[in-house]
């Protein structure tokens, strides 16, 4: 698989900015982390507007940096795309014009993407003859992720393109950022402090704290770590599962979902039997029950696991976390005193019973 490999190094007053990564160049890769972290640096640094005293960046064969050899592409020889946090159209310009303003100054050997296909992409054709004052936040961003692929970009950058839009505005923005992976082979790197967001968009993670990569891997993988809580906040720690609408039960207001051979319950689904589902099982929510289950419970999700490791809570000083098997990693949070009363440990069999949350 085709990868991005970066390692840049700026030293700020007070501030060393000094990351190194490696990421594939697939779907969309994100790049978390609190607000000063480096996020912005690093996205700058990969587009070529930031030039890291010390840089390193190849994207897949081509080296686009390389001070050891004295090689900086500019920003218009590395055909990205990038979204900002505001839209920053051209206010004398109509939608249309916005558009294709990057896309005219390809030549058509390089336009690798339809002008149309962009369009029912996004949704654009009802605003084609608006102009960008009359548009909503929400509005402005697609035509501003429209402008950006229409330069036919190999990666597409975007820097927090939902921070400054209300909640009704992002979920009306989420749906598009995710068809992108569905119907275009455009790599994404999406910046965001927002770990809902990430949560919903991205299938890698790179998690940036006080300038330098604190945790990298596929999102999955990275929810699995028993040191997640002392990275982000503990309130979003849980396992990410990918998941299968199976049905609908209306008269419970349920959907019942697959993975792995295995089942969880929901509240009602606005999805069609079939399609994908991502999952989060929070740590705090999964509870443990050593022996048999109780015949009757009004937990409606409870699976076999086994306990794979236990370790002290970097964010709580009274609980501990509990690494899971259940086909696929899943984390519980516990206090100390119910890991000794249960005497868990490692290979232990357990029963896991929790509240599942739709990512959609």
């Amino acid at each position: 698989m085709s990868r991005l490999d970066a390692r840049f190094r700026i030293d700020y007053p007070g501030f060393r900015f000094d990351v190194a990564c490696s990421v594939p160049l697939d779907g969309t890769i994100a790049v978390f982390g609190a607000s000063g972290s480096g996020k912005t640096t690093l996205l700058k640094c990969l587009a070529g507007l930031t030039r890291a005293s010390s840089g390193f960046l190849q994207f897949d064969r081509t080296v686009w940096q390389d001070d050891a050899r004295g090689i900086f592409l500019p920003v218009d020889r590395r055909r990205v795309g990038v979204v900002f946090q505001e839209a920053r159209l051209f206010p004398h310009f109509t939608v249309t014009q916005n558009l294709t303003y990057g896309m005219k100054r390809n030549p058509p050997s390089r336009r690798g993407i339809a002008f149309d296909h962009v369009i029912e992409l996004l949704d654009l054709e009802p605003l084609f003859r608006r102009r960008v004052s009359h548009l909503s936040g929400g509005e402005q961003q697609r035509v501003a992720i429209g402008r950006a692929l229409l330069t036919s970009p190999q990666l597409l950058l975007m820097d927090e393109p939902l921070a400054s839009l209300d909640q009704q505005r992002k979920k009306e923005i989420v749906p598009f950022i995710q068809k992108l992976n569905r119907e275009l082979s455009i790599p994404v790197l999406y910046v965001s402090h927002a770990l809902n967001e990430i949560l919903q968009l991205a299938n890698h993670m790179v998690l940036i704290k006080e300038g330098r990569v604190a945790a990298t891997g596929p999102i999955q993988e990275v929810f699995a770590r028993l040191d997640l809580p002392g990275l982000v906040e503990s309130n979003m720690v849980g396992a990410i599962l990918e998941t299968r609408i199976a049905e609908h039960e209306p008269e419970f207001g349920l959907t019942r979902v697959e993975f792995l051979g295995r089942s969880l319950f929901l509240p009602r689904q606005a999805l069609p039997p079939g399609a994908p589902l991502r999952v989060q099982i929070l740590s705090r929510d999964v509870s443990l029950v050593a022996g048999a289950p109780p015949e009757r419970s009004s937990v409606l999700n409870a699976l076999e696991a086994t306990i794979v490791e236990v370790s002290e809570s970097p964010s709580d000083q009274y609980a501990v976390e509990v690494k899971l098997d259940v086909g696929c990693p899943l984390l519980a949070m516990i206090t100390r005193k119910s890991l000794q009363q249960l005497r868990l440990r490692p290979g232990q069999k357990v029963h896991a019973s929790f509240k599942a949350v739709a990512l959609s």
